[in-house]
């Protein structure tokens, strides 16, 4: 689906304006009367326009949303903070309530005001003031599509000037508060724009100051009334700095396409009720991972139109890629890493660009792949043997058909790459693994795997890097078992040699910082968690007692290891071998297990509580309401908590709470916008990427869909952000543009648990 922003871009650009006619200064409209043909008003999507008897009238198709048939004039200048009415007279040939909006005519579209007009047979007057809050050239909008069978709209009077002293007083002295970030803060809903359940949750939220619940509307695609309710006052909230408004139409259960809420004349984007909100989004963002291949060519017939590439990284001029790679040495290594040194050359080709670089990290690599085995194993465990995950054909990928699940086929692409990262045998530190191989300097944007130019290096292996790959291998090995046997054996074997490896040498940390030449740092000064999660998941794979000795004598054992800043990361791993445990563990003594499985039950019912209190029903808060780098990842792997809740009790609260959380990422947020390109009406599409560079040169493609945006993050820390988000309340510190990459990146263990999510969501019932 084309976003709102781009259409809009498209119409512009090719819509037809008529002659223009003098007029006086009070009024803004050119032959308002349409007796003059003069009045500028052009039309796109299909809808044609005709001048008869004084009146303006579209002939509207059938279809679409309600953006995809539009009419509008352009051009208009508006003075800031004057209020102006706008006026006309319309008749229709059905009854339709008619989206009309006042925004900027070019990108990014800021709306300025919105309304809705009730259109019946008879020709009736409408009027509205608004107070304008810009001075860029602005047009205004009404939105036609949607209706199931062709109409007409008739215009007369259409009029839009400043306000007379009573009709401007008619609109409160002090605009609504503003997010500073230049958000609009407005009663628009902000709703889930890809869909709720018909048998979940569904709420949405409106910013607003007043103390008294505010009525809101349900209406459905034809516009009619569906239902009718009162908004919930929720007070302030911290991450937004205005007062918040919940909608709950959560007993409406009407299944259907192009849903609308309106509160205080203000609608929200269109969305859709059914049962299967998330089975495509499982589909798109594990199909995600095949163009992030390192050392494979990207196909357009498997990977879509635009998207096909050479193999990156395999040797070919003019890199040297990643088949024979040395270690970091010189000046450079001496500063970072000692007397540290390595006389060998690896093949570490294949695995996964980690996000919008060429750098493969196997601290991030490795919780990546365990959340996309985590995604297989819970399928066939909770799936009642009826999941697609255990399907050959999920997912757009090469190995479609060869009698592996595709999940699976997936993260062994991954999974080969790790285990290519370790020390060879005979060498010094022979079983770790190395911490990462990136370039030796940055490259610019765009830049296609295949053309890099730099150098690649190995850095130092670490124990936190060695201890991802024993846990990662050690839970490959147990769901392998069943379609490769010598490939599950190999996994076990390199865990376990991992797991001896990590133990038998001092413990390597990754350096706080080495510079930032090339690739980042991945600095982690405790491995006690590494530790805990290597542990659980070889414990899991083989019951063996000395894995068991090393969980109980870890910190994490009946420590508390989830925290609402996000229950695990790649830092912060202790979170995950809690949740194999307590969900694949067949051994563990009675009381073990029970210990393991409350906690995850009692740290899903705090998330639910703090649930409860949030406006926005996403599952985080951080300390001082700040949004944390790549936030939206961390609240998917606060849902995950919840989904494992679900799956241990069958308690449906759990589920609707991570129902309640996805609709934050879709658009029930203050930027009232999908994080996850594709889906809602209008969805991040500039993520920072050296391939998906669309936005600085359209040769390339944007993001393919199922890509997670990073989201909001209150460090400002390029400088994309530091210009636009100066201020910003902490939901508003994210612009889509692809040179932010503290807000806007995309990354493999963001990707991750949006593919276990949608996964668990569309299983789930």
């Amino acid at each position: 689906m084309m976003t709102l922003r781009k259409f809009l871009a498209a119409f512009a650009l090719s819509a037809v304006f008529f002659p223009i006619a003098a007029v006086q200064a009070s009024e803004m409209i050119a032959d308002g009367a349409f007796d003059k043909g003069g009045d500028r008003i052009w039309a796109s999507g299909g809808v044609s326009l005709s001048r008869e008897d004084g009146k303006l009238c579209a002939s509207v198709p059938a279809g679409g949303e309600p953006w995809d048939r539009l009419m509008g004039v352009n051009d208009l200048n508006f003075i800031p903070d004057t209020v102006y009415h706008l006026s006309a007279r319309l008749e229709s040939s059905v009854p339709r309530s008619i989206p009309v909006f006042v925004q900027r005519n070019e990108d990014p579209w800021t709306a300025q005001a919105s309304f809705t007009v009730e259109a019946e047979v008879a020709m009736k007057p409408f009027s509205a003031d608004f107070r304008a809050t810009e001075d860029k050239a602005a047009q205004v909008i009404f939105h036609l599509g949607g209706a199931a069978s062709p109409w007409r709209l008739c215009l007369d009077m259409l009029s839009v000037r400043e306000a007379s002293a009573d009709e401007g007083a008619q609109i409160e002295t002090t605009p609504a508060p503003a997010a500073k970030s230049g958000i609009a803060v407005d009663l628009t809903p902000r709703v889930n724009q890809a869909g709720y359940f018909a048998d979940g949750p569904k709420r949405a939220t409106v910013v607003s100051d007043d103390q008294a619940p505010l009525p809101f509307r349900l209406l459905d695609a034809s516009g009619l009334v569906a239902r009718e309710g009162m908004t919930e006052p929720m007070g302030i909230d911290p991450t937004v700095e205005a007062g918040t408004q919940v909608a709950d139409f959560s007993s409406f259960q009407t299944i259907g396409e192009g849903y609308r809420l309106v509160v205080g004349g203000k609608e929200s984007p269109p969305f859709s009720i059914g049962r299967d909100v998330y089975g495509r989004l499982r589909i798109d963002a594990l199909s995600w991972f095949y163009p992030q291949r390192s050392g494979m060519e990207i196909r357009a017939e498997i990977a879509g139109e635009g998207y096909a590439r050479p193999a990156g990284h395999i040797g070919l001029r003019p890199n040297d890629g990643d088949t024979s790679v040395p270690c970091l040495s010189g000046e450079a290594a001496a500063r970072l890493f000692g007397d540290w040194s390595c006389d060998y050359q690896l093949d570490v080709s294949g695995g996964w660009y980690d996000a919008g670089d060429h750098g493969k990290y196997v601290v991030n690599g490795g919780i990546a792949v365990a959340q996309l085995l985590g995604t297989f194993e819970r399928g066939v465990t909770f799936g009642g043997g009826a999941s697609p995950v255990l399907s050959d054909s999920l997912s757009r990928i090469p190995e479609t058909g060869n009698g592996v699940p595709d999940l699976l086929d997936e993260a062994r692409w991954q999974l080969e790459f790790l285990m290519r990262m370790m020390v060879p045998d005979g060498q010094p530190l022979a079983g770790m693994v190395h911490h990462k191989i990136h370039d030796t300097e940055w490259t610019g944007l765009p830049m296609l795997p295949h053309l890099d130019p730099k150098l690649r290096v190995l850095h130092r292996p670490s124990t936190a890097a060695t201890l991802n790959l024993a846990a990662a291998a050690a839970q490959g090995a147990r769901l392998f078992a069943s379609y490769d046997a010598a490939f599950a054996q190999r996994l076990l074997e390199a865990a376990k040699k991992a797991w001896l490896a990590a133990a038998a040498n001092p413990v390597l940390y990754a350096p706080q910082s080495d510079g930032g030449q090339g690739g980042g740092d991945y600095a982690d000064d405790d491995i006690t968690d590494e530790t805990y999660w290597a542990a659980a998941e070889l414990y899991i794979t083989t019951g063996e007692a000395p894995y068991l000795v090393a969980l109980k004598a870890s910190p994490h054992w009946a420590g508390p290891v989830f925290s609402a800043v996000g229950a695990f990361d790649w830092r912060s791993t202790a979170g995950l071998g809690r949740l194999d445990l307590a969900l694949y563990s067949r051994t563990l003594a009675e009381d073990d297990r029970a210990m393991i499985r409350d906690s995850v039950i009692s740290a899903a019912r705090e998330f639910q509580a703090l649930q409860g209190r949030e406006p926005f029903g996403q599952i985080y808060r951080p300390g001082n309401s700040r949004f944390d780098w790549g936030s939206n990842q961390l609240i998917l792997q606060n849902m995950i908590v919840l989904s494992a809740a679900f799956d241990l009790t069958g308690q449906r609260s759990f589920l609707n709470a991570v129902r309640g959380s996805m609709d934050y990422l879709l658009g029930r947020n203050l930027m009232n916008l999908s994080y996850i390109t594709g889906y809602g009406s209008v969805w991040a599409q500039n993520q920072h990427s050296r391939w998906y560079a669309n936005q600085v040169d359209d040769s390339l493609p944007n993001p393919p869909v199922g890509s997670l945006a990073g989201g909001p993050n209150s460090a400002l820390v390029d400088d994309v952000a530091k210009e636009k988000l100066q201020g910003c309340v902490p939901q508003a510190c994210y612009v889509d543009d692809i040179m932010s990459w503290g807000t806007n990146e995309i990354t493999i263990n963001w990707n991750a648990p949006l593919v276990y999510i949608a996964s668990f969501l569309a299983d789930a019932r």
